[in-house]
């Protein structure tokens, strides 16, 4: 079966299948137009794709690692020679994202199947020195056996290679569930595992029953998440009652300083992409900015002067700021932002709805200033086109108040000042620190938050780790009787009132 848009399907490598459920229109964000249709999987669809994931794992465990790697580089391969031109389109109308961003998620995750490829054939296990002569001691790692991969829908496809990919060079198979909004473009994608053994990669379209079914199936044995701090949350509580082990990214408010030592010009450069990036719907935008009194003025003017110079429209046209992905997420964005006015911020920027983009769920990228830290809008997390600026009297300040919050995935510092930079390093409580570069990732590095931002890690050997479990092993290649077996000898007890005691 050929993947359509108008015809409600999921994927069981190789092979899309249709689906019997009611049907839920797609709609794009920015012209509010029918883009095509989904459906949530029933019992049998889930039935048959556990069966079909756990048929396959049985052989793919037993796959040794150079053979495994193989696989693992042809996926790689086959997104390095695709034409991504439809998916991308299809991802940027079903959330509105901008095309070079869509297209580039999409073309650009090719390395992170290489890098575990090679990772899981260089790190197998461990010997350890013995504690006993003659005895031959190390640890073993094994898959868990089928990974679950709940996607969010901001970066659908970079984010759910990150974790197949490792989980797949661990030894499992692999079932994605797709966010609603991008369920589309991820299916479409699915073709690029279309090289791996039959059964191993699925993608089961559904909502929160579906997770749930599937988290709850005593044939799944570990849990990918990303998306929000309380769906976060009840995967983990769910994950827990089963023993299931978890992964949890789950978003944050990221605080960004900017240091009286800070290159104004590359700050208000970066931080336009720090906090304004797919519209501020990143988890590791930066929403809470504190910037020290000596060069607060400035670097709003030059802050906002960059602001001021996006373009906002459809995704499809020359254009940075999209819509946000649904009116809900939009009715967030302007609480916060109108609760914040309401309570003395100053809207430099935005706060409004752009007059030339009255359809569609559009905000104008907006620069508050005058918050001050007991505002809703840095308590929670906004997730939109905002950056909320408090005015601190020095470095010392803006760390104390970065650090002032529940969340603590990443955090951002502007400065010139090496001591400055190692110690925010040092003192941010947060996942991830950056310095004069927000955002950035590394195949190679932990990604992952502190708090209630998350559980455990993707990338890194971490993000192997997290998805296979570890035996120690005890091989005495001479077999002896051992001293200390039972029965012990006499000479172990001492006497006591004609008694002997150990």
């Amino acid at each position: 079966m050929h993947f359509s848009p108008d015809r409600p399907a999921f994927f069981v490598n190789p092979d899309y299948r249709p689906m019997a459920g009611a049907n839920k229109a797609v709609i794009d964000p920015a012209t509010l137009e029918t883009v095509g249709a989904i459906t949530a999987a029933g019992d049998g669809e889930i039935d048959a794709t556990l069966t079909a994931a756990t048929k396959a794992q049985a052989t793919w465990k037993k796959l040794d690692a150079k053979s495994r790697a193989r696989h693992l580089h042809a996926v790689a391969n086959a997104i390095e020679a695709a034409d991504f031109t439809r998916c991308a389109e299809l991802m940027v109308r079903e959330m509105g994202k901008p095309y070079p961003e869509a297209i580039g998620e999409i073309a650009n995750c090719a390395p992170i199947f290489r890098y575990y490829a090679e990772m899981a054939r260089d790190d197998a296990g461990k010997i350890a020195g013995t504690t006993q002569t003659g005895s031959f001691q190390y640890a073993r790692y094994e898959p868990y056996g089928v990974s679950v991969h709940i996607m969010p829908y901001n970066f659908p496809i970079l984010l759910m290679c990150w974790t197949v990919a490792a989980s797949l060079a661990a030894g499992n198979a692999c079932i994605i569930k797709p966010a609603e909004a991008t369920t589309l473009s991820t299916l479409e994608y699915m073709t690029v595992f279309r090289s791996l053994p039959e059964g191993l990669v699925s993608c089961l379209p559904g909502g929160a029953a579906t997770a749930q079914a599937l988290i709850s199936s005593d044939r799944t044995h570990a849990v990918a998440f990303t998306g929000s701090v309380a769906a976060g949350k009840a995967v983990a509580v769910a994950c827990a009652e089963r023993m299931k082990p978890c992964v949890i990214e789950a978003g944050g408010s990221d605080p960004l300083i900017i240091s009286e030592h800070a290159p104004l010009e590359v700050a208000a450069a970066g931080s336009v992409t720090a906090a304004f990036h797919l519209t501020g719907q990143v988890c590791t935008s930066a929403e809470r900015f504190f910037v020290v009194d000596a060069v607060h003025d400035r670097f709003v003017d030059l802050f906002a002067d960059r602001t001021r110079a996006l373009r906002i429209g459809n995704g499809m046209d020359k254009t940075e700021i999209g819509p946000l992905v649904s009116e809900a997420a939009r009715a967030k964005v302007m609480r916060l932002v109108d609760d914040a006015i309401a309570h003395g911020a100053k809207a430099v920027t935005g706060g409004r709805i752009p007059p030339s983009h009255n359809t569609g769920w559009f905000y104008e990228p907006t620069i508050l200033t005058g918050v001050t830290p007991d505002m809703a809008i840095v308590r929670e997390e906004c997730f939109g086109p905002v950056a909320a600026i408090c005015r601190v009297k020095d470095f010392d300040e803006a760390i104390r108040l970065a650090n002032d919050s529940p969340f603590g995935l990443g955090a951002s510092v502007f400065t010139t000042d090496l001591a400055e930079a190692h110690e925010a390093a040092e003192r941010l409580e947060a996942g991830m620190v950056w310095v004069n570069n927000p955002l950035i990732d590394n195949d190679a590095l932990p990604f992952g938050g502190w708090k209630a931002s998350g559980l455990g890690r993707e990338l890194g050997r971490q993000g192997l780790d997290a998805f296979r479990r570890s035996k120690m092993v005890i091989i005495d290649h001479k077999p002896a009787i051992q001293d200390w077996w039972y029965p012990y000898p006499d000479s172990w007890f001492r006497e006591a009132g004609g008694r002997k005691h150990v």
